[in-house]
Formats: structure tokens, sequence, C-alpha cells
């Protein structure tokens, strides 16, 4: 069976955690690939909602197997925290497998994270301070801690050992702040062995394997297109890649393993942190979207810059993640509206732009180009089929599917689980 790929098409908070709980039921497997604690799901189950943020949302299906790959930079004290809180309602979590490889986020790397941010000033990224960047940076310069290292009290004590002894001098003499103990890390760590080793295996043979035995693999990306660090709006993105092609590499699938890409995209567009946002509101319009819509960070809380939908970022996404199926979230959030605007090119000093520009300057500098179509007012959380929604809302998608590079093949009508059309279905 070939693997399925999830992934945001705008700059994450699109509502994959629902898209994946959508799939849940029809899937094997469920992969988290990149990224770490820094990225949000919620998931609505009926009067419960549940907020993940390190664990793939697909844990809350029973049967399905969560795995978080290789790819993934894991705090393994937040880790715990989700699960106890899981296991507390009475969520089965005993089938997760964790990566041997994936790299570990110490007390240093969270504390790194917060003073460089703050020294960074006027210059801040928008960092969550997770610590997810160092560790990410000690990945890249291979002196990172991985799973695999806690089984191993020696080669532990060395690796920390090593790295604290630059980032020591650098907490101390740039940063001001006290030293951090390596034998304090150390014992950290190690504290988590115990119930850590059950979760360990080869990630990476065991979703081989499973693709091998016609097992449905679902990987479920953190963060979104727009945040990637290779194709993102740079530097302010995230430390991993987000994009479809993070999936092979961030798990150890082979890419002819994937033959279906489905991004989930706002009706309109959100971003939280810093970095060029061309449709951004400042205005009553955005006020209303962020209120309307609750756009406030799962994992930060904090409240979500808003826009209206952009046509070039999506037909960019198609391209960027040879995208086969959207699914359009939150269409609900539109009712109401009399017309509503959307961007379908840039103006960058004159000249149009129809596509994403690769040079950033451009992309900052870049303000919307606008077509108006007309809104409704009908409730629309109680269609179940394309030919229930108002005649208006017909259009509206229409429209944005012709502009945005693939299929819509779902649409999210409200927060409950069930409140989705489905125009195609996704696994099959």
């Amino acid at each position: 069976m070939p693997a399925i790929v999830l992934i945001g098409a705008q700059w994450g908070d699109e509502g994959k955690g629902k898209a994946t709980d959508l799939l849940a039921d029809r899937i094997d497997y469920v992969v988290k690939f990149n990224g770490g604690n820094n990225a949000g799901h919620t998931v609505v189950i009926g009067d419960e909602k549940y907020a993940l943020h390190l664990l793939p949302s697909g844990i809350l299906t029973p049967g399905v197997t969560p795995v978080i790959s290789n790819g993934v930079v894991i705090d393994i004290s937040v880790l715990f925290a989700e699960l106890d809180a899981l296991n507390s309602r009475g969520i089965d979590t005993s089938k997760l497998r964790v990566s041997a490889n994936a790299h570990v986020i110490t007390d240093y790397h969270r504390t790194l994270d917060k003073v460089t941010e703050r020294f960074l000033g006027k210059r801040q990224i928008g960092t969550t301070g997770r610590g997810i960047g160092p560790t990410y940076a000690d990945k890249i310069n291979r002196v990172g801690i991985r799973i695999q290292d806690i089984f191993d009290e020696g080669i532990l004590r060395q690796k920390v050992e090593s790295a604290l002894e630059l980032k020591n001098h650098l907490l101390v003499k740039i940063y001001n702040r006290r030293a951090i103990s390596a034998d304090a890390i150390v014992e950290e760590l190690l504290s988590y062995r115990e119930r850590l080793a059950p979760m360990v295996a080869d990630t990476a043979l065991e979703l081989n394997n499973a693709l091998n035995d016609n097992k449905v693999v679902l990987f479920e990306g953190g963060q979104a297109t727009m945040l990637d660090i290779d194709h993102g709006t740079y530097p302010f993105v995230t430390s991993s890649n987000a994009t479809a092609g993070g999936a092979a590499t961030g798990s150890g699938i082979g890419p002819n393993k994937i033959e279906r890409v489905i991004a989930v995209i706002k009706a309109y567009t959100t971003r939280v942190g810093s970095g060029p946002f061309p449709t951004e509101l400042f205005d009553e319009d955005g006020e209303y979207l962020r209120a309307k819509g609750f756009e406030f960070g799962t994992t930060t809380g904090r409240p979500r810059r808003c826009g209206w939908y952009d046509a070039p970022i999506a037909r960019y996404t198609s391209r960027i993640n040879g995208v086969t199926d959207f699914v359009l979230t939150k269409l609900d959030v539109l009712t109401g509206l009399e017309k509503i605007p959307v961007c379908v090119a840039y103006d960058v000093d004159g000249v149009r732009f129809d596509e994403v520009p690769v040079n950033q300057s451009d992309f900052h500098h870049a303000k919307p180009i606008l077509e108006y179509f007309p809104g409704w007012n009908e409730h629309i959380t109680g269609a179940r089929s394309f030919s229930d929604l108002p005649k208006n809302a017909q259009e509206y998608v229409k429209a944005l599917e012709a502009m945005s590079g693939a299929r819509f093949s779902a649409i999210g009508v409200g927060p409950a689980r069930d409140a989705i059309i489905v125009q195609h279905d996704l696994v099959g």
C-alpha cells in the first residue's frame, strides 16, 4: 500500500489534526516525521477537545500505531506529560513507537533558544523557546544526543560534556547566565530510560515492513510548507523540512513509496510569529477572522495573524509538495461576510507576480491583488454534501479550487469531527 503524506499548505494551524482524524479509522500507522513540541494539533471528538503537541494526532484512534520517527526532535519530559494526559482520559497510548535515531531536546537547548532569541531584539524570529532550533543545529553540527544514546551512559556522558564545553562559555561569557551542569543533564536523561525503553524501535524498518505488508501509513507533518527550512519564508521558518519530501528523510522510507500528498489549507490564511504575510489584515476584518475562527496558537496561546486566502501560496504549495488533494478547512468562519476577498497575485513595486517570488525581499514587499466574491449568510455547519452549501459558498470553493493547483477533496464546515464534506476518497 502506498504511503500518504499530510502536510500544511500555509504557515500552520490549518487543521491538520482534524484531517488526520478523518483518515485515522482507515489507517494502520500514523507517523510524525519532523518538528517537535513547537507544533500544536487540536482535535475535537464529541464533547472532548484534545490538544496535541508532540504526539501524532492519529494516536486518538484505537488500533492505529503512532510513530515518532527519526526526523523529530523530542523533549522526553513533554512526551511523558502528553502521554500521561491522554492516559488519564482513557486513551490507549501503549502502541507508541519512538525512533532510536530521533534527537533529544535537553535543558541546555531550551535555555539557549530563549536567551539567543531575546538577544536578537527587533530581529527576533518568533521561536517558541522550546529548544527546537538549537537541537536541530546540534544535529547538523554532529554533536546531538539521540534517543539510543540514553541507553549507553558512557557515550551519553561524553556527548553531553562535549556539547556543554562550548555552550557554557556562551551562556556565561556572552549571555551572563549560569553554567549548566553536565551531571544534572545526564542524570535527568538517564531517569527516562526505564519508561522509554519499550517504546524505542528501528522505526524505519518497521514502517517499511508495514508498507510491504500492504498496511496504510499516514505521514503527518508538523508546521507547514511556508515554514519549511528550505522552501518557507526564511529565516522566519522552523528548523526542519515540513514539506512532503521531509517525510522520506524524516522517516527512512523511500520516496517512491509516496503516492498521495494531501495538503490542508484554510479558507483564509493565518500565521503565528514574525515574517512576511502579504494578505495580513490589521483592521476589523482581521479581528473578525481571529475571533470567529478562534485563532490562537494551540501550543503558544499567541493570537494568530489573520488574512485572506492567498492563491499564489496555494499554487506554490501544490508545486513544492506534489499535492494530489487539498482539504479546505474553516469555510464556516466566512459565513456572514458580505463579500470575501481572495489574493490572486501580488504587486511588488508596480510589478505583477502571479507566483510566489523567489526573492524574499520581494515577498516581504508584496501587496495582494484581490478579487472579490459574494458571501453568504446561511449557516453551513450541518452541510454534509457539496449541494448542501449555499450557492455563493459553492462558487467560492470552486473558484479557490480552480486557482490552487489541485482538487479540493474535502471541505471542513465546522469544528466537530463529522463537520466535513468529503468529495473524493482520501485513501482509496
